[in-house]
């Protein structure tokens, strides 16, 4: 880029900088290029010398002052038209002929007035202006053709439509800035929101995942632990059983917390993305709770419909939550009771015991509230099911959700 043209820019930019300066650049442009030709005019060429008085000091002053008076047109535009208006009545009063300088300032201010100015003040100016202009033109000591009459006014009335125009404009313009904006900070919240709903479903995940299969093992480390010494065989079944639980867990966990991986971490890493866990996998949660001694029973009635995605895997949850904390309560002893009830629009799951486990539950929960229970109730909200979870008539606990089948 050349100098020349940096330096131009750089003046374009120090002018919009300086709106003040910019319109005293023009009002002085005004006056160079009007007050000459003023004084160098000759009215009696016009034949016009018995009408206008000859151009003086006094009138180069007044011209001078009205044209000036465009610096402030932005700051004030309403102001310096009534400002010119007064000081092209005085020009009149005294029969100065017309000049560029005053009527160029003239449509500039009205230009200003609409452009700059509400819809009130815009239009009082514009309507003083077009009174004035009228006045003027039929005051004026010069014969004029309704034409000229016809297209003086409709200059004015088309410079003043052209600054609301272009007020209008600019207010549209800005209006879509600060939607873009607000879209901008509204898309950084919605971001903010999906990261937190994000860790929240990571926590309750693992802690689904850990809290059950930890259970399971310590369950049968205990039984390990009691049958070691006289039944070896029984001892290495346990083992294995906890072996095969703490792979299950380390599995899931990987699952779940390569989540947060990128494709690339995946694709180093070599691994791919298991899906979620659903109801399809009921049947292997129960064998793993069956193996630590609790008896479970599954009962289905209704007809088997496919439930949407989340409430899938929030109904395994809350099953694998349930005979958890039946394992961690009422003991492998206990006796616990899976039903599924399926009607047209809602999947019901219950998930009862016959432990003595409801004191310790209820009383831990009123105390300050485990993450099991609290997670229990945000998992059913979140699909917008309805979760009960309380004592069983005839001793036991029992734990009660309904969900939509399409969440």
């Amino acid at each position: 880029m050349s100098p020349r043209i940096r330096g131009l820019l750089a003046f374009r930019a120090w002018l919009q900088a300086r709106p003040s300066a910019a319109d005293a650049l023009l009002a002085a442009g005004l006056l160079l290029v009007g007050l000459p030709q003023l004084f160098l005019s000759d009215v009696r060429v016009t034949g016009y010398e018995q009408m206008f008085t000859e151009p003086d000091a006094l009138g180069g002053a007044l011209v001078a002052a009205v044209t000036l008076a465009l610096t402030w047109r932005r700051r004030a535009p309403l102001a310096v038209l009534l400002f010119i208006v007064a000081g092209g009545a005085v020009l009149a009063a005294l029969r100065y002929p017309p000049s560029v300088p005053d009527v160029v300032a003239f449509l500039v201010a009205v230009y200003s007035v609409a452009a700059h100015r509400g819809l009130a003040q815009s239009a009082l100016g514009g309507l003083l202006a077009f009174v004035y202009f009228v006045v003027m033109l039929v005051a004026l000591p010069v014969p004029l053709s309704p034409m000229v009459f016809l297209t003086d006014c409709a200059l004015v009335i088309g410079v003043w439509m052209l600054g609301r125009n272009l007020r209008l404009r600019r207010a549209y313009f800005a209006e879509l800035e600060s939607r873009a904006a607000r879209l901008e900070r509204a898309r950084g919240t919605d971001a903010r929101a999906a990261r937190i709903e994000e860790r929240s479903r990571i926590a309750r995940e693992l802690h689904d995942v850990v809290a059950h299969h930890v259970s399971v093992m310590t369950v049968q480390a205990g039984a390990a632990r009691r049958i070691i010494d006289r039944d070896a065989d029984s001892a290495r079944d346990a083992m294995s059983t906890i072996e095969e639980v703490g792979r299950t867990a380390l599995s899931e966990m990987r699952r779940i917390v390569g989540v947060l991986r990128t494709e690339r971490d995946m694709e180093r890493a070599g691994g791919e993305l298991a899906p979620q866990p659903g109801l399809g996998d009921l049947g292997e949660l129960l064998d793993h709770v069956r193996e630590t001694g609790l008896s479970v029973q599954l009962w289905i009635e209704g007809e088997a419909r496919t439930p949407s995605p989340g409430v899938d895997v929030a109904a395994f949850r809350l099953i694998q939550e349930a005979l958890t904390n039946t394992l961690k309560h009422a003991g492998a002893q206990a006796r616990a009771w899976v039903r599924l009830y399926y009607t047209e629009d809602h999947l019901t799951v219950e998930i009862e015991d016959d432990g003595p486990g409801t004191a310790t539950i209820m009383a831990g929960d009123e105390a300050r509230p485990g993450h099991g229970l609290v997670g229990m109730y945000e998992r059913v909200a979140l699909y917008g099911g309805e979760l009960r979870i309380g004592p069983r008539v005839g001793g036991g606990f029992g734990v009660r959700a309904r969900f939509p089948l399409e969440a």
